[in-house]
């Protein structure tokens, strides 16, 4: 990491903010790139700002830039992510802030690309007052932890959601389907699906509910997202709503046991879904090493799991899961009802995962927890 390492004052907090809102108007566009805000600041006054807005479209700095024209010389630039120093889809943004005649950059967090990152050392040599990272790792990778996790990890970035009552309950009896939240924590669900490369259920879920796991309640991202199933036996049915769209649009991915019989996987293929069989244990629980392994090898960064339990018991029992969003309803569901966690769960270290502020989506309350590193 590079930069000044003095306090930022209250000003540059404050701008650095508005960088982190405007970044987050990418949500759904711009995955598996980060999102990135950027404000520029002349004499005391906005002369621009901008967002990375779409994958493969300029990044936030150049909108800025765009914007300011001439008033971007002895400007500062705060930008929520270190300006990049590669040539990608788009040519460097430290070059670009240098050629503006940006006197100072103030930014929130360190790129941590071997490829992209090391702008602020290009705009140091080039005569710019560079301070940051301001913000702490656990700043920097709350606002794009799959981008982080995928840098760091090579692997998926796994977020759990689960909607339950008040007494911890995700549904009201075994096998029964039952709708918890509100129409607007259902929406907050559908926004969240548009920026991720795909969402994950388990067999019981596919068969009980019957979802399509689509986006329809907002407006769709910028990529297709990829359905994933982990159907150990083969068991969906050919008239599943997973097959009602086209395949080009959310296309679906099926995993099941190495020794299935190929007359199932026909018949999962004939209906559009992508099969791929992995290892399996005594009790038929696929290996979830190798499904992650699979999924990353096509393309898929981040993974928005929704259910149901035993394969969220599992992702949490063999510490995969990134970041917990649970939505807690106003309601009770009672003994009959199916516990959130199983006992293999109560023995987590739960202080492994930070809490990040809620948020209320009509009735209901949205708690996030993010692993913490190390």
């Amino acid at each position: 990491m590079t930069g000044s390492t003095a306090l930022p004052s209250r000003e540059d907090r404050e701008y650095l903010e508005r960088a982190r809102a405007l970044g987050r108007k990418g949500w759904g566009h711009v995955h598996p790139n980060p999102l990135v805000g950027c404000v520029i600041v002349r004499d005391g006054n906005v002369v621009g700002e901008g967002f990375h807005g779409r994958f493969g479209g300029p990044h936030a700095e150049i909108v800025a830039l765009e914007e300011a024209l001439s008033a971007a010389e002895g400007a500062t630039a705060y930008v929520s992510l270190e300006p990049c120093d590669h040539h990608g889809k788009t040519p460097p943004c430290s070059q670009a802030l240098l050629r503006a005649g940006i006197r100072r950059v103030v930014y929130g967090a360190a790129d941590p690309g071997a490829d992209s990152g090391g702008g602020a050392e290009t705009l140091k040599d080039g005569g710019v007052a560079v301070q940051g990272p301001v913000w702490s790792d656990a700043e920097a990778r709350a606002e794009n932890p799959a981008f982080f996790h995928a840098v760091r990890h090579g692997m998926p970035f796994v977020t759990l959601k689960l909607a339950m009552s008040l007494d911890a309950r995700i549904a009201a009896a075994p096998g029964e389907r039952t709708r918890i939240t509100g129409p607007e924590a259902d929406r907050e669900v559908h926004r969240l699906r548009t920026g991720f490369d795909a969402v994950m259920i388990g067999a019981g879920t596919a068969r009980s509910d019957d979802p399509r796991l689509t986006v329809r309640l907002v407006p769709k991202g910028g990529r297709p997202l990829r359905r994933v199933v982990l159907d150990p036996t083969a068991s969906i049915p050919s008239d599943a709503a997973l097959f009602d769209e086209p395949d080009e649009d959310a296309p679906v991915h099926v995993f099941t046991r190495d020794d299935i019989d190929e007359a199932q996987i026909e018949r999962l293929e004939a209906r559009g879904a992508h099969v791929h069989p992995v290892r399996s244990d005594a009790d038929w629980r696929l290996d979830l090493g190798q499904v992650s392994g699979v999924l990353w090898e096509i393309g898929t960064r981040s993974i928005f799991c929704e259910g149901g339990r035993r394969l969220a018991d599992r992702l949490l029992v063999e510490d995969r899961v990134q970041r917990l969003v649970l939505f807690i309803a106003p309601v009770t569901l009672g003994v009959r009802g199916v516990p959130a966690f199983a006992d293999d769960t109560s023995r987590l270290d739960w202080s492994r995962f930070d809490p990040l502020a809620p948020a209320a989506f009509g009735r209901d309350t949205a708690l996030t927890f993010d692993r913490v590193e190390g």
